[in-house]
């Protein structure tokens, strides 16, 4: 039977169709049909949200892995959330990598639209801390 194998440390979390579930020791498992599904490092907990563009990966991220309740909410958040950032950013590449992930979304390709997304992390880091190296100088 064809699947993805997936290999997860003690303490890691799973995430499948809304259902979170944490491993109690290493464990490898093996995705036999279609889900939508994020683990490890790819799941931003609500406490990390404190960002605009962790507000865009938060709502993606719900969009793709939250129950059949939580998705269509969550899409919308993130229409909104990614037409205030293409309004306030001046990074024209920032504008195209949004709008590619709000497409990818709502075509139902959540994978897609949260490694778009986590390009916008990177570049909101990288900004923010250019900044705070401006204030400190």
């Amino acid at each position: 039977m064809a699947g993805l194998g997936i290999r997860l440390a003690a303490g890691e979390k799973l995430i499948v169709n809304g259902a979170a579930i944490q491993f109690e020791t290493d464990a490898q498992i093996k995705l036999a049909n279609q889900v939508n599904f994020l683990f490890g490092r790819q799941i931003m907990a609500p406490d990390d949200v404190t960002t605009p563009a962790r507000r865009i990966y938060f709502a993606l991220q719900t969009a793709h892995i939250g129950t059949a309740e939580e998705r269509e909410a969550a899409l919308k958040s993130a229409r909104y959330f990614i037409q205030t950032f293409i309004e306030e950013t001046t990074s024209e590449h920032a504008r195209v990598l949004l709008a590619s992930a709000l497409d990818a979304a709502q075509r139902g390709a959540g994978y897609e639209a949260l490694r778009l997304a986590r390009r916008i992390l990177r570049h909101e880091d990288a900004v923010l801390s250019g900044a705070e190296a401006r204030k400190k100088s």
